[in-house]
């Protein structure tokens, strides 16, 4: 019997950051859960490609467009279900077990992870909390990782080709079948340390009220890419 998880991952000059994202999918290799990882690059000038290559990673390239990026990804993934990551997201030590359970009991509903930055302190604490209750109403972001089935994503017509709040488009489509699983994804804090927590923050809010009133995603894209 075939293992079951496609792991699809984009990246962008993701020399730094993706090999954690990928050690810590040894442990659903060891639990005989994942069929495969596709890395989904966006035109990387560094070693990105040649890591993914070591590693045993599928690598596809295409235009750097996230959501395009997660769409070409998915469309050759073989796997019964899907697991969405982003190459600084790090699954929590115990994912493997909370994916099993997920798997078991919600097929029919997608699963979202707890978010926890790689950095202590109240900022931390209070942006990732925001996040969590974000998603408990349904808006789950890509740093979250996401775990569905096949069938799911292609009744709900997968991601949008569009370079920003793609996650947001898929979640908005799957309203009313998502579901926490109980294990944490550790993000990255390093834009939040550069730009400032409030700065930051305040930015990725106001990017989503713009979305969803719907301003266009090349629009925000450009706005979202100034420092």
């Amino acid at each position: 019997m075939r293992a079951p998880i496609s792991v699809v991952i984009p990246t962008l000059d993701a020399t730094k950051s993706l090999p954690a994202c990928l050690a810590a999918l040894v442990e659903g290799l060891q639990a005989g859960l994942i069929r495969e990882v596709i890395i989904s690059d966006g035109g990387s000038q560094d070693e990105t490609g040649r890591l993914a290559e070591g590693w045993g990673a599928g690598l596809i390239t295409g235009a750097p467009s996230r959501g395009g990026q997660l769409r070409r990804g998915c469309a050759v993934a073989q796997g019964e279900w899907l697991l969405v990551l982003h190459a600084d997201t790090v699954l929590a030590q115990g994912w493997a077990a909370a994916v099993q359970d997920h798997m078991a009991g919600h097929s029919g509903a997608a699963g979202w992870c707890h978010l926890r930055f790689d950095q202590s302190g109240i900022a931390a604490r209070i942006v990732g909390g925001w996040a969590n209750l974000r998603s408990r109403f349904g808006l789950p972001y890509g740093d979250q990782g996401l775990l569905l089935t096949r069938a799911l994503y292609d009744a709900v017509g997968g991601y949008p080709d569009q370079p920003l709040m793609e996650d947001v488009a898929l979640a908005r489509a799957l309203r009313g079948r998502l579901r926490p699983l109980n294990v944490s994804a550790v993000t990255s804090a390093e834009k939040y340390r550069q730009q400032g927590w409030v700065r930051r923050g305040a930015r990725n809010l106001w990017t989503l009220i713009r979305y969803l009133r719907g301003t266009d995603p090349e629009t925000l894209a450009a706005a979202y890419r100034r420092p």
